[in-house]
C-alpha cells in the first residue's frame, strides 16, 4: 500500500518540476528554418497562398475549413491532431507571406513568416520564422522539450518537398 502513496507523491513532485519549469521558460520564442524548393518563386507563392489545397499536401492537417476572408485575405481553420485553429493571413506579398493564429482563446500563438527567394537555378528558396507565444505554463514546458519548437515547422516542409518533387515528376 506504501509503493501507491509513493507513485503518487513521485508524480505530484514531477507535475511540480514541470509547471515550474514552464514558468520560467520564456512566453515568446522565434525559430526558423530554411528549405530549398524545387519549384520557381512563383509556383511556391501559389502553393503556399492557397490555403484550400492544404490537406493534399500537408502531413499531420486532418482536416481545413475555409472561413470568410479577413481584411480580404484568406481565413481558415487547420484540424490538427483534433485540435481545431483558427488561421488567417495578414499579409500576402509574392516573396513574403504572414500568417497569424487567429484566436486568443489557445495555451499558444503567433505568426508564420514565410520569405520566399529566387535561386539562379530556376527554384526557390523559402525561410519559414515562427514567432511564438506560448501562455500556459504546462504546454510552454512541452512545447520547449517535448514536441520542440521545430515539430510542426519541419512537418510542414517535408509536406512541401513532397509537394514540389511530385510536381517536378509531372514534369517529365
Amino acid at each position: 500500500m506504501r509503493w501507491i502513496l509513493y507513485i503518487g507523491l513521485a508524480l505530484v513532485v514531477v507535475a511540480a518540476l514541470v509547471l515550474a519549469i514552464g514558468a520560467m521558460l520564456p512566453k515568446q520564442h522565434t525559430v526558423s528554418r530554411t528549405t530549398r524548393a524545387r519549384m520557381p518563386p512563383q509556383a511556391l507563392y501559389t502553393l503556399l497562398a492557397d490555403v484550400s489545397s492544404y490537406p493534399t499536401w500537408r502531413a499531420g492537417l486532418k482536416g481545413l475549413e475555409r472561413l470568410p476572408d479577413k481584411n480580404g485575405m484568406p481565413a481558415w481553420i487547420e484540424d490538427t491532431s483534433g485540435m481545431k485553429i483558427p488561421m488567417r493571413f495578414e499579409r500576402m506579398d509574392p516573396q513574403l507571406l504572414v500568417t497569424r493564429i487567429d484566436s486568443t482563446d489557445l495555451p499558444f500563438g503567433g505568426t508564420w513568416t514565410y520569405r520566399i527567394e529566387a535561386l539562379p537555378d530556376g527554384e526557390s528558396s523559402l525561410t519559414i520564422t515562427e514567432d511564438g507565444e506560448v501562455s500556459n505554463v504546462f504546454f510552454r514546458f512541452m512545447s520547449r522539450f517535448v514536441f520542440g519548437h521545430y515539430a510542426t515547422m519541419d512537418e510542414f516542409i517535408g509536406g512541401l518537398r513532397a509537394r514540389a518533387g511530385k510536381q517536378e515528376e509531372g514534369k517529365k
